[in-house]
């Protein structure tokens, strides 16, 4: 889970031989990138900062669980089935959420905040042991997307059970990369690649009028290897992995990718799963999901729902990698390993 927090550290790096311009700083308690294929003088360096703070407030103020003053905490903490007015850009996420939690059976579920919190991710407390079977079937009574309820005109949302309360941290950063990649557009920044905390979206074209080429990363610990690349012209990719983020409880390893079907950490042997789409906040929906899903079940639904995905999974002598039609098209290279192989 990430900690968003409201800061913005801007430095304008000097031009690489390729003409390349990077923007970076740090955000929501993660960094943040923006590269662009053309030089930049100061003063489009300040529009482009001015837009990225722009929506990076936006998103402290209306989508940040870690925020005691934004939307969604106050949300959190209202206790009644009422509705409840919100915003556009929250209105946004809970939409998508619910169409990504009908077609993966449940496996994707903004609710599922009590069960962050008894395992000892997101905002809470360190914990020192793994919750009883009483406390995880105490959670799971209020988590369930057929616990929240949306209405488009006005817009509102209520709880149907008291004590619902919502995550967004595996939909709202792809959010917040769309949105800032839109406004950048708008000012005439047509080539640039939007990277939050991993969630990348790449626009136009990179130094020398070629795609923006992106690499999806192996998932060994304690190491950066490129394990595919691909080329993206206006779309988006979102990894979801168990290999960074993760606690040791009672001596065993447990991932902060919760089932909320089970209420428990997921076991199986997924490592990472890539999403390509044309929406950074859906492929981040998406890529979660499938972590949840597995390999055989992830797979099935990305191939079903045409979704180009990659998918690394621990073997026994090191990882076995799987990808759909999708993603095979739009990858560079023999950089990967091949289908089924280990390495």
């Amino acid at each position: 889970m990430q900690r968003w927090i409201p800061v913005v550290v801007l430095t304008l790096t000097a031009c690489n031989p390729s003409g390349r311009v990077e923007l970076h700083g740090s955000a929501m308690g993660t960094t943040w990138t923006v590269t662009f294929a053309e030089p930049l003088d100061a003063a489009a360096a300040r529009r482009a900062e001015t837009a990225v703070r722009s929506a990076l407030s936006e998103a402290e103020a209306v989508l940040s669980g870690w925020n005691a003053a934004s939307e969604l905490s106050a949300f959190n903490r209202h206790d009644g089935t009422g509705w409840v007015p919100v915003s556009e850009p929250l209105y946004a996420v809970l939409e998508a959420a619910r169409t990504v939690n009908q077609q993966s059976g449940g496996a994707f579920d903004l609710t599922i905040a009590p069960l962050v919190a008894l395992w000892g991710f997101g905002s809470s407390a360190s914990k020192e042991s793994a919750p009883s079977d009483l406390e995880i079937a105490d959670a799971l009574r209020r988590v369930g997307a057929e616990k929240l309820e949306l209405r488009i005109v006005p817009r509102a949302a209520r709880k149907l059970v008291p004590g619902v309360r919502l995550d967004l941290d595996a939909i709202a950063p792809g959010l917040v990369v769309d949105r800032i990649s839109r406004d950048l557009a708008a000012l005439g920044y047509s080539n640039h690649i939007v990277e939050i905390g991993g969630e990348v979206r790449c626009r136009g074209r990179g130094p020398g009028g070629r795609a923006w080429r992106t690499a999806v990363e192996r998932p060994q610990t304690g190491a950066r290897i490129v394990q595919a690349v691909v080329a993206l012209d206006g779309l988006g990719i979102s990894t979801s992995g168990d290999y960074r983020d993760f606690r040791v409880l009672e001596g065993t390893r447990i991932s902060h990718t919760i089932d909320p079907r089970s209420g428990r950490p997921v076991r199986h042997a997924l490592a990472s799963v890539s999403v390509v789409h044309e929406s950074v906040m859906l492929a981040d929906a998406y890529a979660t999901a499938l972590m949840v899903l597995g390999p055989e079940e992830g797979y099935e639904l990305a191939e079903r729902l045409e979704l180009p995905a990659h998918f690394i999974v621990r073997a026994r002598d090191g990882f076995a990698v799987r990808a759909t039609k999708g993603f095979d098209r739009l990858r560079i290279g023999e950089r990967d390993l091949p289908h089924g192989a280990h390495n």
